[in-house]
């Protein structure tokens, strides 16, 4: 595990490049990872592509804040989705992540998977005390993926994402490095 590459059983997160913007797009582009996402549909792929520069931006700094990986099959380098890690104020040895997995990958195990390496990168490689994370509400699929990786629900912001569909409350999550783990 280093800070440009985290690898676990099937998978292999990885720092993405200009070369995943094919990928990417076809990722903002799906209706079903757009749902409970306040991002958006890209109009175009210049449009995904003023996205991503910034994250790629900041992956190629020696001191990176925001790390954010391309999630890819281990055997095959198929794209499976992205990953991110925003670091906090370092005094507090805080991040926070999120997800955005491919549909054709839901409901196998591909996000927690992800969550729990990128858990473990973060106390392990980063020196975290506390690693946090939200959801829509009525995003199950994403809070079970929070609690199986063993993130404690810790309240409710009311009415915070601006999502498509309206205004939407949101989980917050947290895992502290004294936690217990799943690794």
């Amino acid at each position: 595990m280093t800070k440009s590459e985290i690898l676990t059983q099937r998978i292999k997160l990885r720092l993405i490049e200009r070369s995943d913007l094919d990928s990417i797009h076809k990722l903002h582009s799906l209706p079903e990872t757009d749902e409970f996402n306040a991002l958006g549909i890209p109009k175009n792929k210049e449009e995904t592509k003023a996205i991503i520069e910034p994250w790629i931006a900041e992956n190629e700094l020696n001191n990176i804040k925001n790390y954010t990986f391309a999630i890819e099959n281990r055997f095959d380098g198929e794209f499976i989705g992205l990953f991110g890690l925003k670091l906090g104020n370092e005094k507090y040895k805080r991040g926070e992540v999120w997800y955005k997995i491919h549909v054709d990958y839901w409901k196998k195990g591909y996000a927690t998977e992800s969550l729990k390496a990128v858990i473990t990168f973060g106390f392990e490689t980063l020196k975290l005390h506390r690693i946090e994370a939200g959801c829509a509400v009525e995003n199950m699929g994403s809070f079970k993926v929070l609690e199986k990786a063993g993130m404690i629900r810790e309240g409710r912001l009311r009415q915070v994402l601006p999502l498509k569909s309206g205004w939407s409350d949101n989980f917050e999550y947290s895992i502290l490095e004294t936690d217990e783990r799943n690794k």
